[in-house]
């Protein structure tokens, strides 16, 4: 098991302190006993960990499109958090996954969203949507001929909900998304045909720029931190375009490649005073844990899961809150859920078991925030956009080598953190820089030899056809485009390596 000290303190070595100070995290659960139970233990329970906020779900029903399910019940805990000092945060739903592309939808979701701000105006924070990116609440993913169309769905019912609750209360935090983590951006998957995170941000971004609107479209970002794999700890991430807590930087740089420009405001970036950064909450966040044998009978169903053991969940919980801490975007980290769901199909990741007793997580994590009170009790996290193409590089071999005058299949590796486009070429010594720039970028002047294809987010060999050179000198070069934006380019030349020509 991997001991929390180690991986914060290595992790802390390689940050620095951010060049600007940033509030305390605050901490919660997403969890909708409270409304259907006792509420004033509810949230006596939450103020004995240290949360403060609960977000919570709210269903919009077409079929009945003006009425808030379980009204009465809200408006009798509301008071009860109140006085818990608990921050409520609506998270509002439609019922169906196809229910907000249908004609007329998105306007009707956003007056219903405003009708829930009209009657619980205590409430000023509000999650518009729930994981547009997975098809388990957003349909269809794809059109017919494979196309993403789900982000270009979503905008409308994210900015007409914006607007229509600004135009009720200016002071209310819209949040956006609810972002899954994961998609694998197959339209012909045999199941669960989804976008990834990155590129959802992209084709939001495409439609927003497209809609040439010029009010912002969310407050906060909301991001659903779940691991990989059920069994990973919150340091391990995931690869390119998906991302978890250790890659947020990721969704920074794909919101920023989205909307920088925009009224759209992106994250805040280290040493660079701004006003009103987009921020980001960390609303859902959970690992399953093996039931304990004599709590067996209380549950129901089989586990589809890999899980882990309490231990190890107490340890990622504290790891992940630390983490939160120490990126100064985040505002806020919640955990699903309080209490374990009995299905174990469904959710067993609570604080609590089915009886209500704690788990250690429950003390765990109360320890860590009395000790932090939401503060990064080490280095912070540092972020600036790149214009570049991330973790790009060429590796050329020994260019030092007399390489023989003989026909020969001309390469080299490449790589990158993120899929980029990219052309090649081998082009003579003598070449200027310029030249070879304008080379790589329109296609002329042609090079000595050239290739181009795409780099997956991981190393590949750039091969030449196969051709004899003439004796001389020459070097590689290669112009690589980021695919999630365009602008974004790298370009690398080699040292130069001579053909058919004796050393001296």
């Amino acid at each position: 098991m991997t001991r929390i000290s180690s991986l914060i303190g290595s992790l802390c070595v390689v940050l620095a302190l951010a060049g600007a100070a940033h509030g305390a995290v605050s901490f919660g659960v997403s969890e909708d006993r409270g409304k259907n139970g006792d509420a004033s233990a509810f949230f006596a329970t939450l103020t004995d960990i240290g949360l403060n906020q609960n977000r919570v779900s709210i269903v919009w029903d077409p079929a009945q499109p003006n009425v808030i399910a379980g009204q009465d019940q809200i408006a009798a805990w509301l008071p009860a958090a109140q006085a818990a000092g608990v921050r409520v945060v609506f998270a509002i739903t439609a019922k169906d996954a196809r229910t907000l592309t249908s004609a007329g939808a998105p306007a009707q979701f956003a007056a219903f969203v405003r009708h829930v701000a009209e009657t619980f105006p205590q409430v000023k924070d509000f999650v518009i949507g729930n994981e547009p990116n997975q098809p388990y609440f957003w349909l269809p993913q794809f059109d017919d001929l494979g196309r993403p169309v789900a982000a270009a769905a979503y905008e409308p019912v994210l900015a007409q909900s914006y607007d229509a609750l600004k135009a009720f209360d200016p002071t209310i935090n819209v949040v956006g998304l609810g972002l899954s983590p994961r998609g694998n951006d197959n339209p012909n998957a045999r199941s669960n045909k989804s976008r990834s995170p990155v590129r959802f941000l992209h084709d939001l971004g495409v439609a927003y720029r497209a809609s040439h609107r010029t009010k912002p479209l969310m407050d906060e970002l909301a991001f659903h931190a779940y691991p990989l794999v059920n069994t990973d700890p919150p340091s391990t991430g995931y690869l390119w375009p998906n991302a978890g807590i250790p890659n947020l930087d990721r969704i920074k740089q794909a919101v920023w490649d989205a909307f920088n420009g925009t009224a759209q405001p992106t994250f805040a970036e280290t040493g660079k005073a701004r006003g009103a950064p987009l921020r980001l909450e960390l609303d859902e966040l959970g690992w399953e844990v093996a039931v304990l044998p004599p709590l067996a009978g209380l549950y129901f169903g089989t586990e589809n899961k890999p899980t882990i053991d309490e231990p190890t969940q107490a340890e990622y919980y504290a790891e992940s809150i630390r983490l939160a801490e120490c990126d100064p975007s985040v505002s806020s980290l919640s955990f699903f859920l309080l209490s374990d769901e009995p299905d174990l199909t469904h959710w067993q990741s609570g604080l609590e078991r089915i009886d209500g007793s704690h788990r250690p997580s429950y003390d765990t994590v109360k320890q860590t925030i009395a000790q932090t009170h939401g503060n990064c009790q080490g280095a912070s996290a540092r972020w600036t956009h790149t214009t570049q193409v991330r973790s790009s590089f060429a590796a050329w071999g020994d260019l030092k080598h007399v390489r023989s005058r003989r026909a020969t299949r001309w390469s080299f590796v490449v790589g990158a953190g993120e899929e980029a486009t990219f052309r090649a070429g081998v082009f003579k010594a003598g070449t200027s820089r310029r030249a070879i720039t304008r080379s790589l970028a329109r296609g002329r002047p042609k090079p000595v030899l050239s290739a181009a294809g795409t780099i997956k987010a991981k190393k590949r060999v750039v091969i030449f056809r196969r051709r004899r050179l003439a004796p001389g000198r020459y070097r590689f070069a290669i112009r690589m485009r980021a695919t999630m934006n365009p602008k974004r380019t790298r370009l690398i030349f080699s040292g130069v390596f001579a053909v058919g020509v004796r050393r001296r």
